[in-house]
Formats: structure tokens, sequence, C-alpha cells
């Protein structure tokens, strides 16, 4: 567990960063959340997993006072986000999954901008601006125009504009969507010294790899509610000790594959993004020898087969019956949650 620093404004110990209990949103008859409950202690990385529609954007949106619940209680650092709106926005920032900053201006103006809407003095503002382009990695395209700013460039200068007022509570939803490699390490690298240095963090994503890298706790959600929740190495430990994967010699053969695989073993399946990969929970690792003659009866052959330790992949599987990736609808929320904000 990451230590956290006390900061002005925010409660002492005992109280959670986040408290949340039977969160209920609902749009045109669907239910996007559904009873979410969630408790963060203050200094962590809380990692909010799901595919898209799963709920994630509208919890945090919830949380952050840009909609008012249907039903259920949420609190920032005990402060009700309903009757207290106002201080609950003094204590987060957030970062949406799209970057929110002016084309038209550069790095700098930008972050001027944001600190003198948010109080600041003329200098004071340009003094934080400088700060925190230097602490992104940005100084040197400080006066540059955004529009020839890569996508990598623009997420790390949203995030810096989040942090304008050191918020002791960030959410980022989804911050790293569609970043190059490289440049989702160096997110990754800035999340961890903002809880170092005494945020606490709630971050949404689709990328299995991130929560595992991320996250001292994970929530695990979909349709709407929390299917599971604890440390990574609690929910890898639930769904059991490894899992079967196979590698077609005839990429052709997926589907007929998936189907055998499922029908034998007795359990949902994911394909991999490569082409003729499978992989399965092994429940009962006798049926493997079944499977195996099963798919060589149908005239599949195989170019390779491995047993591994659980992943985050295999635990969502497991949980919900389909891969993160496999679901592409977005959350049903957009056209209305402007209007609903709480006042």
């Amino acid at each position: 567990m990451k230590q956290t620093q006390h900061r002005k404004g925010v409660p002492d110990g005992g109280v959670w960063a986040i408290e949340a209990r039977g969160l209920v949103k609902a749009f045109g008859g669907s239910r996007a959340v559904d009873g979410v409950n969630l408790q963060v202690k203050p200094g962590m990385i809380y990692g909010v997993l799901g595919p898209n529609g799963a709920g994630k954007t509208t919890t945090i949106r919830m949380l952050a006072t840009l909609l008012k619940p249907d039903a259920g209680t949420a609190r920032i650092f005990g402060h009700d986000v309903v009757k207290e709106p106002q201080v609950v926005r003094q204590l987060i920032g957030v970062t949406g999954q799209y970057a929110s900053v002016d084309e038209s201006l550069s790095a700098t103006e930008n972050l001027v901008i944001f600190s003198r809407l948010l109080g600041l003095g003329r200098a004071e503002a340009r003094q934080k601006a400088a700060e925190l382009l230097e602490e992104f990695g940005l100084s040197e395209a400080a006066k540059r125009p955004l529009k020839h700013f890569s996508g990598g460039m623009r997420r790390r200068l949203d995030l810096a504009a989040s942090l304008i007022a050191q918020p002791p509570l960030l959410f980022l939803d989804e911050p790293t969507t569609g970043l190059d490699p490289r440049t989702r390490n160096q997110m990754w690298e800035t999340i961890r010294r903002l809880v170092q240095t005494g945020s606490t963090v709630l971050l949404t994503t689709q990328y299995l790899e991130e929560a595992d890298q991320l996250a001292d706790r994970i929530a695990v959600i979909d349709r709407g509610r929390v299917v599971a929740e604890g440390t990574v190495d609690d929910l890898k430990a639930s769904v059991g000790t490894s899992s079967l994967h196979l590698a077609l010699l005839r990429p052709q053969d997926a589907a007929s594959a998936r189907r055998i695989v499922e029908r034998v073993l007795q359990v949902p399946s994911a394909l991999s993004p490569e082409a003729g990969r499978i992989a399965a929970p092994m429940g009962d690792a006798d049926r493997v020898a079944d499977l195996l003659i099963a798919l060589r009866e149908a005239g599949i052959p195989l170019a390779g087969l491995s047993v591994q330790k659980p992943t985050l992949d295999e635990v969502f599987l497991t949980l919900t019956g389909h891969g993160v990736k496999e679901e592409d609808s977005e959350d049903t929320e957009e056209p209305a949650y402007r209007e609903e904000a709480v006042r």
C-alpha cells in the first residue's frame, strides 16, 4: 500500500476517500449503473475494470458531481456529492477519455487559462503552468500550437490541467486510451508519482495490463454492477490456479475449435485478437485429454498448447462470461449527462 501525505482540507484518518453505497443511474429505462458499492482508502490507486457500456464513466460522473444519482449515496472524504457538491469539487480533479484542451492555444496558454479560472493570479498562473509542463515533459513544446501535438502529448497536457489545483482525489477515466505503448508507460509513471506525493487515484480502464500494473485494488464492473472486488492477487486466486491456451495450426478453424472447447470443458472461452489462439479457464484438468481427442476427431490440428497461471483476462472472462474487449457499445448516458448535473 502506498503512503498518503495529509493535505489541507482533507478530513483526518478514518474517512474513506470514496464511499459509494447502492449508486443507481438509469437512462431511457435502462440502468447504466445498478447498485454500485465502492470503498476507496486514501493514498491508493483504485482500478475500475470493465468493457465499454459497463457503467464506469457514469459512476465517475456521479462521484464527481456531474450527474445526480437516481438512488444510493456517495461521499468524497466524508462529503455528500449531492448535498455538498461545491465542497466535493474542491477535493477532486477529473480527466476524461478525450482531451479538453483548446487546440487553438499553446500548452502554456491552456494551463494559464485553467489556472486563472481556478482563481490563481497572473504570475502564479504562469509559474504553475511552467511547473506542470516541466513535470509532464512538455517544456520544449510549451509555445507550440496544440494542433501539432501528438495524441500522447495532448493526454499529458489534459492530465496536467487537472492537477492545477493539486486535488487530493483524481478521477482518471481511461486516461491512456489511444496512446502508444511508450507514452502509456510514461503516463503510468506519472500516475505512480501522483500517489507517492499524496494523491488518491480512481482509474477506469479497459486495459487489463494497466489495471494489473497500477491498481492496489480493483472493482470489476459488468452491466452496471460490481461483480468482484479485491487486490489483483485476490481476483486471480478466485478463478483457480491455471488456464488452458491453444494455438491452432489453421486460424480458419477458430470458431469450430472454440465451440468444442466450451462443450468439452464446460466453461466460457476467449478468442485472442491474434487469430487462432483460444484461452479458457481450466476448472477440471482431467477434461483436457477429452478436449484433445475431440479436436483430433474434428480434424482440427494444434500448433501448440500451454497451461498458464490466471491473468486478469481469465478473471474477467470467468466473472462475466465474455472478454473485456468484446462489447463495443458506449455508455448510454452521453446525450443526457450534462443536463442532469448536480446543481
